[in-house]
């Protein structure tokens, strides 16, 4: 590849870059992105036209706007509160067998298509405050480190179990691009429906690794609660 062709590629360099320096994510994306377009011979005002109309049209980022501010208003009038007093009542629940049994339905609804948690939405407001609450059920107020453990561990169960499970969905835009970019390429006979069936083995492994992991969480806090206590 020659020099010119190689331009569209300047974004990714900027984005390991930014997110090496620890740069606003929203702004190392939309550098990247105008990066890119510059570099793929687009016009300026045909750049900025192309980002207003996906910017218009991706719907999830609607819902996320209409979200946060509801959010917010409910998180105001105690619903973090409210959660951890709740699963504070269940003598059994442990901050690791919650979030195990969410990351499992997590992984499931997403293979499903079915839109039932998100940080915004789920984590942040519900889950994280049941997680903590469950925690000073049996070890007491989670000092700072707990917290951040747990909400590390909150985040990275959503993450995890979206991702892997988004992909057995056939009519998944990921599973569509794979199916489209196979046939352009003169690779026939792959089906949405078989890149889809590819993907269960993956989420279950992972439904094994990462259970296993979060399985451990209950011990880390342990450990955290103690290390505090000696010092």
């Amino acid at each position: 590849m020659t020099g010119p062709e190689l331009l569209p590629l300047i974004g990714i360099p900027i984005v390991v870059a930014g997110f090496a320096l620890k740069l606003n994510p929203m702004l190392v994306v939309m550098a990247a992105g105008i990066a890119t377009g510059l570099g793929a011979g687009i016009a300026p005002l045909d750049l900025l036209e192309l980002i207003g109309e996906k910017f218009l049209g991706a719907r999830t980022l609607v819902l996320f706007l209409l979200v946060l501010p509801i959010v917010g208003l409910v998180e105001r009038y105690g619903l973090r509160e409210q959660a951890a007093k709740w699963i504070a009542r269940f003598r059994h629940a442990s901050a690791g067998r919650i979030l195990l049994v969410y990351f499992l339905i997590r992984e499931i609804t997403a293979a499903l298509n079915i839109p039932l948690g998100g940080h915004v939405s789920m984590v942040r407001p519900v889950l994280v405050p049941m997680l903590e609450g469950a925690a000073a059920a049996r070890l007491g107020a989670p000092s700072s480190r707990m917290a951040q453990r747990i909400r590390a561990n909150a985040a990275a169960a959503e993450n995890i179990g979206v991702f892997f499970g988004q992909d057995i969905f056939i009519a998944f835009g990921a599973v569509l691009l794979m199916d489209a970019f196979l046939r352009e390429n003169g690779i026939d006979g792959v089906e949405p429906l078989m890149i889809g069936l590819w993907g269960i083995p993956s989420a279950i492994a992972v439904a094994l690794i990462h259970g296993w992991r979060i399985s451990r969480l209950d011990a880390a806090l342990a450990r955290d609660a103690a290390g505090e206590k000696r010092e």
